[in-house]
This record gives C-alpha cells, sequence and structure tokens, in this order.
C-alpha cells in the first residue's frame, strides 16, 4: 500500500482516485433496480418500488481503510425508505460479525432525512451505539459525500469533509470495536417497522420508486481475504501507513463539536433509560455526548 496522502489523513476524498461500477462493485440484490447513470458507470442509480429494494456490494473486502461515496436521496415522502452506505462482514462471521454504517432514514413530506450512524464489533448487536443528527442542507437537492476513515484505533465519519463523529478503541470496548475485513455495501430497502417515528409511518408506494444515486466512490486501503485473519496483515503490513492517523487537529475538533451542537439529535451515550450505566466509551464526565470529541 503507497503511503497515505495528507488529504486523507486531513479528511478529504480530494485527490484521491475514483473507482467506476465495473471497477469495483457488484450488483447485490434487486438487479434490475440497480442501473447506470453514465456510459462510464461512474454513478449508479438504486430503487425501492413494491417489487423489490436493491443494493450493490464491493468486489473486494476491506481492512483499515478509507471509503467514500457522493450520495443524491430520493424527495418528496419517503417515510420508512432507508438508504445505506456501511461496510459488514456478516456473511463471513455470522455470530460475530463487524459493520460501520451510515444509514439515512427518510421521512413524510417536507420533513427532512435523519442521518444515522452506528458501529458493532465482534457480533456486539445487543450494544448498539447509535447516534442521529440532522444536516445543514437538503440531501436530495444534489450530490453530497459521506465518507469513513477506519484505522485500527479509530473511526471518523465525515459529510462534506465535515468530521461529525469521531470513535477512539479504548480497551475497555474489548471486541466491540470493528477488527476484521469487511465488504462495502449501498442498499435501498424498506425499513417500515422502525425507521420513521419509531415505526409509526410506513413506505407509502404510491410515491415509488425512491431511487438514490451514488457516485464519486473512493476505496482507498488494504484489500483482504476475510476467509484468513492474516492475509490482511500480509498485504498491507498492519495497514502502517493508514494507522499513523492519530486524531484530528484542532481545526478540525472545533468543526466536529460545532456540527455536534448544532445537529445532533441522539445519541447512546446520553439514553439512560437504555444504558443506566454508560458504555466505557463514553466516558462523559458531566458534559453533554455534543460537546466530546471521542465520539
Amino acid at each position: 500500500m503507497a503511503s497515505i496522502p495528507s488529504c486523507v489523513l486531513g479528511f478529504s476524498s480530494h485527490g484521491l482516485p475514483t473507482s467506476s461500477f465495473n471497477e469495483s462493485f457488484i450488483r447485490l440484490f434487486g438487479n434490475d433496480h440497480v442501473i447506470f447513470l453514465d456510459d462510464e458507470r461512474e454513478s449508479v442509480q438504486i430503487s425501492l418500488d413494491q417489487s423489490s429494494g436493491s443494493g450493490f456490494a464491493s468486489q473486494l473486502t476491506y481492512l483499515y481503510s478509507y471509503f467514500s461515496a457522493s450520495i443524491k436521496l430520493p424527495g418528496n415522502y419517503t417515510a420508512g425508505v432507508v438508504v445505506s452506505y456501511y461496510t459488514s462482514n456478516a456473511d463471513e462471521y455470522r455470530t460475530n460479525h463487524d459493520e460501520i454504517d451510515f444509514e439515512f432514514l427518510g421521512n413524510t413530506g417536507g420533513r427532512p432525512w435523519t442521518l444515522q450512524t452506528n458501529l458493532y464489533g465482534n457480533g456486539s448487536t445487543g450494544r448498539g451505539r447509535e447516534e442521529r443528527y440532522t444536516l445543514w442542507f437538503d440531501p436530495t437537492q444534489d450530490f453530497h459525500s459521506y465518507s469513513i476513515l477506519w484505522t485500527s484505533t479509530w473511526i471518523v465519519y465525515y459529510v462534506d469533509d465535515v468530521p461529525v463523529r469521531v470513535v477512539q478503541k479504548i480497551d475497555a470496548m474489548g471486541g466491540d470495536f470493528p477488527s476484521k475485513a469487511m465488504t462495502l455495501f449501498a442498499t435501498i430497502w424498506d425499513g417500515s417497522n422502525w425507521a420513521t417515528g419509531g415505526g409509526r409511518d410506513k413506505v407509502d408506494y404510491k410515491y415509488a420508486p425512491f431511487t438514490a444515486k451514488y457516485s464519486s466512490f473512493v476505496l482507498y486501503g488494504c484489500s483482504a481475504n476475510p476467509a484468513r485473519e492474516d492475509s490482511a496483515a500480509e498485504m498491507c503490513g498492519n495497514a502502517t501507513d493508514l494507522n499513523s492517523f492519530n486524531g484530528l487537529t484542532a481545526e478540525r475538533k472545533g468543526r466536529l463539536e460545532k456540527f455536534r451542537i448544532e445537529h445532533l439529535t441522539y445519541s447512546y451515550c446520553d439514553d439512560r433509560s437504555r444504558y443506566p450505566t454508560p458504555l466505557p466509551e463514553c466516558n462523559l464526565k458531566g458534559k453533554s455526548s455534543r460537546s466530546i470529541y471521542r465520539l
């Protein structure tokens, strides 16, 4: 693996090579609902209607990598619709899978989309680490970039190169931090039972098809064979270049805190009905999760 460019360490996709669909992805399900928007197959549309949802997946699995895509969400009434961009190895590790999620939760007409992030490590699905946010723009009007930096000790989520969440691995998390090679996925599906109003507002298929568009794919990191736990180390030298990242700069911390103060609407760290004792990485020390850097 080449030395990681400063644009990644500075939380930007600019300067990194992009991939076409044919170079990096395969259809996952709803094949006729996955269509290309240009001859070079650099942009793709996935859709949901009453017959099917749809999605695609990376051809390779990756360990400790940087992923980015520009996404445009469906407009109008989208209650119950879930659009996602995430990494997972659930097919390879049925009982102890890892996952890093961007999920976009639709809403009733005229109300904005909700962005949700989450992560699991080693099958820790009983300890969800969800956060939800509003966005400072309308994600249905244009493409916006959503990116994940994943190293052996850090996960950073960004929106348009603004860090919106940071998770730093600590010993007390045990195996809850994602550490096994994963595939990158993008899907759209019917989440009527939970996505909007806790399941109150369902998908209304008279507004279908619901379409999400993806482009400007960046998959920068270490490809690996998930069936061999040592393969990523062999191919990437333990991703030492990517792992040179050691936290946000002071300027980036300021942007993160500003976003969280203005746009965070839910954090598992603040949910005492769910976690009377906060999970170990929360460590709020009397502060709101809106103003702490670790998250």
